[in-house]
Parts: structure tokens; C-alpha cells; sequence
């Protein structure tokens, strides 16, 4: 079967690799344990000699919906954790661009805040058709440090990745493919198998000129993103204890309080927000 992890499990399938985040009663929100190992997972699979194309999906009805209210309100006034956070940030949005074989995202349901980061960050983005994206950093009063200014300037365009980076809105399957942010919507009842077929598919690719090309890709992408990924998550560090990001987490989290499920999944940002972002 391969790793499990309280929060993150990986099977095997073959020479596939299923890496599932694993908070489903949080809606995968993004606590601290699932944000320092999403930075090591990827470093495990890369010296895994038997992988050949992994598959990312969320367990439950939520790929990712965000980060925890208490994990960012820990953010306010513990220092060493806000470097934490940032280094880690740093960590997984570089893993993913260097990582050297193909990941399809199998998105389930809501991937937001660093959830839409980790989904965007795959190669491939395979969406279940009632599913979303939303990077509402902004509207909790962060700034999209954790792969929004990395990524979406690559994958539409400039003035709609303003839009949707500016504002937070959701964006439907079917918008993000006509985006350029997924490739496919898919029923929800086949997006496994949809996400394995093809993933299967890339697995039986050459490999060396496969992983050459992704590898040539990457140089590409960090070439083009550095020094906005480094802009953004100094900015982002900043904006944690901004007074805007205090008053709208502690709204958020009093709102939470009053809802009897989900109490504390989809705050995120680069640490969480509102149906989410960590």
C-alpha cells in the first residue's frame, strides 16, 4: 500500500503513487502537520524508484477547502511560526515545480487557498464537474504568497488572474477549463478513475524524455517566477498580522463558531481563508 500519515496518505497502484490529503472532517484545511508535510512528500515520492506518475485528490466531498481558523490566528503573534509558515510555502511551491515525474490532480470538490496552489501546481487538473477553485487570500487580507502570483500568470491570462486573485470569487469547473486553470471537468463519479487512466497513461511514457521535458518545463516556470514568489511571500509574511487579516479571521472564526460542521475548515490562505487558502 505504501506510506500513511495522520493527514497525508500515499498507495501504490502499480507504478502509481495516490497521494490523498487526509482531513475530511476539516474539509482538508490546512493545519500545521499537513502544511510540513506537504513539503516533505514530495521529496519521499522523487526517491521512490518504483513511481512513475502520482495522482493528487482530497479525501472526503473537499480537495482542499483552506487553512484553520486556529492555525491562522496562531499566526498573529507567534513569530518563529510565521517564518515557519513562509518557508514551508517556499518549500512546497518548489518541490512541485522540480518534482520530476507527472502529477495529475484529481480535484473532488473545493480546492482553495493553498488547496487551488497545490492543484495548480500539478501538471495535469482533472476536475470533478460540481468542484471549484478560489484564491480568496485577498479578502482575508493576505497576500497570495503560497503560489497564486507564482502560478496564475502562467496558466491564463494577466487580467484574469488580477480578477480572480483580486476579488477571491469561486470559479467553476468549467470556467477554470475555459481559463486555462484545469484541463478537463469530469463526472464526479469517474474522476478517480479518470485521474488513474491518465495517469497510467503518462507512466508508460518514456520515461527519461518525459521527465527531461518536465524538468526543461520547470526551468521555464521558475525562471519566469522567482522573484515574484519571493515578492509575494515577503508580502504575504507582512500581511499576517496585518490589522484588516486579524479583524477578518477573528469575523470568520466567530461565524464558524455558530455553524454546527465544518467549524474550522476554509479559513485559508497562505496560512487560510473563508472556504479557504493556506
Amino acid at each position: 500500500m505504501g506510506e500513511v500519515s495522520s493527514v497525508i496518505t500515499v498507495e501504490a497502484d502499480g507504478d502509481i503513487r495516490i497521494v490523498t490529503l487526509n482531513r475530511p472532517e476539516r474539509l482538508n484545511g490546512v493545519s500545521e502537520e499537513l502544511h510540513r508535510r506537504l513539503a516533505d512528500v514530495w521529496r519521499e515520492l522523487a526517491d521512490d524508484p518504483g513511481a512513475r506518475a502520482v495522482v493528487l485528490t482530497g479525501a472526503g466531498r473537499a480537495f482542499s477547502a483552506g487553512g484553520d481558523f486556529e492555525h491562522l490566528r496562531r499566526h498573529h503573534g507567534d513569530p518563529e511560526l510565521r517564518e515557519r509558515s513562509i518557508r514551508l510555502d517556499r518549500s512546497i511551491q518548489t518541490a512541485m515545480i522540480r518534482f520530476p515525474l507527472p502529477v495529475v490532480a484529481a480535484v473532488n470538490g473545493p480546492a482553495v487557498g493553498l488547496g487551488c496552489s497545490l492543484a495548480l501546481g500539478c501538471d495535469l487538473v482533472l476536475m470533478a464537474e460540481d468542484a471549484y477553485l478560489a484564491d480568496p487570500h485577498v479578502s482575508v487580507g493576505l497576500v497570495a504568497g503560497d503560489g497564486g502570483v507564482t502560478l496564475w500568470p502562467l496558466l491564463t491570462s494577466l487580467l484574469r488572474a488580477k480578477e480572480y486573485l483580486f476579488t477571491g470569487d469561486r470559479i467553476p469547473a468549467a470556467t477554470a477549463v475555459e481559463l486555462g486553470l484545469a484541463n478537463r471537468t469530469v463526472p464526479p463519479e469517474d474522476l478517480q478513475k479518470e485521474a488513474l487512466a491518465l495517469a497510467r497513461r503518462l507512466a508508460a511514457q518514456p520515461a527519461e524524455a518525459l521527465r527531461a521535458t518536465k524538468m526543461a518545463l520547470a526551468v521555464v516556470v521558475e525562471q519566469v517566477s522567482r522573484g515574484g514568489m519571493e515578492a509575494a511571500l515577503m508580502a504575504e509574511r507582512a500581511t499576517m498580522t496585518s490589522p484588516d487579516h486579524i479583524r477578518i479571521v477573528e469575523e470568520l472564526a466567530s461565524r464558524a463558531r455558530r455553524r454546527p460542521t465544518d467549524a474550522d475548515a476554509g479559513a485559508g490562505a497562505g496560512a487560510g481563508a473563508g472556504a479557504g487558502e493556506d
